[in-house]
């Protein structure tokens, strides 16, 4: 017997009876949707400046826009609020001009000044943006996000006019057209927000630029998002209602599809591992070269995790080769260093490999040989997923039968783990980076000092220096340098992470069912160019 072409034996477990899938609380009857996609846990927010992930981007980045956006077939950023821009000559000031009658959703005219606004908010360390390092490359914005600076007005962007925003740079930065592209940077309402403060996103009518407003969240059940007559480029949006379903269980996720109450599963951690080989021969199945790294994040404010030994002994006690044949599937491959094979023209440097021997020593120089003496408390903490708790039960143990130390395992919900994670509440953290843009940088600048997203308590003050540095230098060749010598520091010498593996794209939704999804090395997907060959299933409530 088959399903759709999967022999029954090979789904196990993973096709639960559908009568079962109700306790989601995905089968809230609604009125039918263009698509359904499966997007993963519930959102952080839907605050542009707050969120973090990439599944809450691809709902925040329907509804706000920047100056630019993402080319929804090769993710190059190309004009959106902006219709075109000059930059200098020393590159160091771009200047953007708006388009002629943009509107907010609700009417409103969007001008210059509402960018100024969206940008000074983002990098106000009141706001706690964890992606305020994008806006770092921007005259004074660290010294404003560190609190150095407490005046707004010096951040380095100005409207001349309405429609005209001038951009200062601290130096040439190849990449700031997609930063332009990115959530972070997306233009918000000023008046919204001093009306509504931190629920702005959840009082209606609520003012968007972008394709899609907010049409309702119900946690546990859907953000549904409905396309803005308003935008700018309404005549090309190809759908009119979107719902995202929050799920993160692989099994259910593939269940939903399969019995057609979703059409598009986006990523690779909702689909079942062992169902990949199955999966892979179907025309709905699609596998493609991705920016993506998963690594063990160290918390080095932790003793004796401040040890660089200790570190050392950890990540030489990992046979990645073991993870990554028994756990990932569909093509991940081994990471021996942080930036993935593909982004730009970079060649990272290597960094370590598994080696017992060598981890023994240094556990041993660090004072606790064969495990004695090591906190009995020792945590690796992960989110849901089927792939993430089997790499941490391997990790676990890893770690006792090479080093003789006992590693709890803490799997917290989605939202708690990137809070715990966040506040340095952990000792060993399942981790990974996905990037927002193609260049070494959008994983360097990372474990900068000031990075929100550094999360391992970690600082360097020759790291910091290099990638200022390299981004700071016109020299490609000598940028990639610069570059290879700080990622050196970061997987060989410091070690505040130990990166395992690369990630593979995997997108399934059936090609004659569903259009304009278009396979990048972002995995980014604009929602308003995708669109249904066939009407909406009145299967689909």
């Amino acid at each position: 017997m088959t399903f759709k072409g999967v022999p029954m034996h090979r789904l196990g477990t993973f096709f639960l009876c559908i009568g079962l899938l109700s306790q989601t609380g995905c089968f809230q009857r609604h009125d039918p949707a263009d698509f359904i996609v499966i997007n993963g846990p519930d959102p952080e927010s839907l605050d542009p400046a707050i969120i973090t992930s990439q599944a809450d981007g691809r709902i925040v980045s329907a509804m706000f826009e920047g100056l630019t956006r993402f080319n929804a077939v090769n993710a190059k950023a190309e004009p959106a609020l902006a219709k075109r821009w000059e930059v200098s000559k020393d590159s160091t000031v771009y200047t953007f001009h708006l388009r002629d009658g943009l509107k907010w959703s609700t009417g409103g005219q969007i001008t210059a000044h509402d960018v100024i606004y969206s940008w000074r908010r983002a990098i106000n360390p009141a706001t706690a943006s964890d992606y305020a390092g994008m806006l770092f490359y921007i005259k004074n914005a660290e010294a404003i996000n560190s609190g150095k600076i407490t005046d707004l007005s010096r951040l380095g962007v100005r409207a001349i006019d309405d429609k005209t925003v001038r951009v200062e740079l601290i130096g040439p930065t190849p990449f700031f057209l997609e930063l332009c592209a990115f959530w972070t940077l997306a233009v918000v309402p000023e008046k919204a927000i001093s009306q509504h403060g931190d629920r702005w996103c959840l009082h209606k009518p609520l003012p968007v630029s972008g394709s899609h407003t907010l049409d309702f969240w119900h946690v546990r059940d859907r953000v549904r998002l409905r396309k803005n007559n308003h935008y700018w480029d309404a005549a090309n949006t190809r759908n009119n209602v979107v719902d995202f379903l929050p799920v993160e269980v692989a099994a259910t996720a593939i269940n939903l599809y399969e019995a057609g109450q979703a059409d598009i599963i986006w990523d690779k951690s909702l689909v079942p591992t062992e169902l990949l080989d199955a999966l892979s021969h179907r025309p709905d199945y699609h596998k493609f070269n991705y920016l993506g790294s998963y690594f063990v994040r160290f918390n080095t404010t932790e003793k004796p995790l401040d040890d660089p030994r200790v570190r050392k002994a950890l990540a030489l006690a990992i046979d990645k080769a073991r993870v990554v044949g028994k756990y990932t599937k569909g093509g991940a491959r081994l990471a021996n260093h942080f930036v993935p094979p593909g982004t730009a023209n970079y060649t990272s440097p290597s960094g370590l490999t598994h080696d017992p021997v060598s981890a023994k020593r240094l556990l041993a120089e660090a004072g606790f040989p064969d495990g004695e003496g090591f906190p009995t408390d020792f945590e690796y903490l992960f989110n849901s997923g089927e792939a993430n708790r089997n790499i941490a039960v391997e990790l676990q143990r890893m770690w006792r039968e090479t080093l003789g130390i006992q590693v709890k395992l803490r799997q917290a919900e989605h939202k708690v783990f990137l809070s715990e994670q966040g506040s340095l509440n952990y000792h060993l953290s399942r981790s990974s980076w996905i990037g927002d843009y193609n260049d070494p940088n959008t994983f360097l600048d990372l474990f900068m000092t000031q990075n929100g997203n550094n999360r391992t308590g970690w600082s360097s003050d020759k790291y910091d220096r290099l990638i200022r540095l390299a981004n700071a230098t016109t020299d490609p060749a000598k940028r990639n340098e610069l570059f290879r010598s700080a990622e050196t520091i970061l997987i060989a010498d410091e070690l505040p992470i130990f990166p395992l593996y690369f990630y593979v794209g995997i997108n399934i939704y059936h090609p004659d069912r569903v259009g304009g999804i278009h396979p990048n090395i972002l995995d980014i997907h604009p929602i308003s160019a995708i669109y249904t060959k066939e009407h909406p299933s009145t299967a689909k409530k």
